[in-house]
């Protein structure tokens, strides 16, 4: 004998209830004629004048803003000083603190 599963009615396939299927069956409902509306913005409170003109950005070039650059530039900074400070605690240069050998030339059998 079949066992009948318990699952959600979820998860059950739904039939449509008018009994055809139509071309562009969506979950959404569809509109015929849309409706067009207006809105209105609140009036400026007393003393606040609206600006005159409307301020021309240039859109900057790949990204590169001013601000960004000025952050840029700062963290570059940190990093050196940094760097500076490591290799005068532990008097070796960047490179032979990375394990990179240094100082024996390009070792070329003449």
């Amino acid at each position: 004998m079949a066992a009948i599963p318990t699952i959600s009615s979820t998860f059950l396939p739904c039939r449509s209830l008018f009994g055809g299927v139509s071309r562009n069956s969506s979950p959404l409902p569809r509109f015929r004629n849309p409706k067009s509306f207006r809105i209105r913005a609140a009036k400026l409170p007393a003393g606040v004048e609206a600006p005159k003109v409307e301020p021309k950005l240039t859109a900057p070039f790949l990204g590169f803003t001013r601000t960004a650059e000025v952050w840029n530039s700062r963290a570059c900074m940190i990093g050196i000083v940094g760097t500076f400070i490591v290799e005068l605690i532990l008097n070796k240069g960047i490179l032979q603190i990375l394990g990179v050998e240094v100082g024996k030339g390009l070792d070329l059998p003449l």
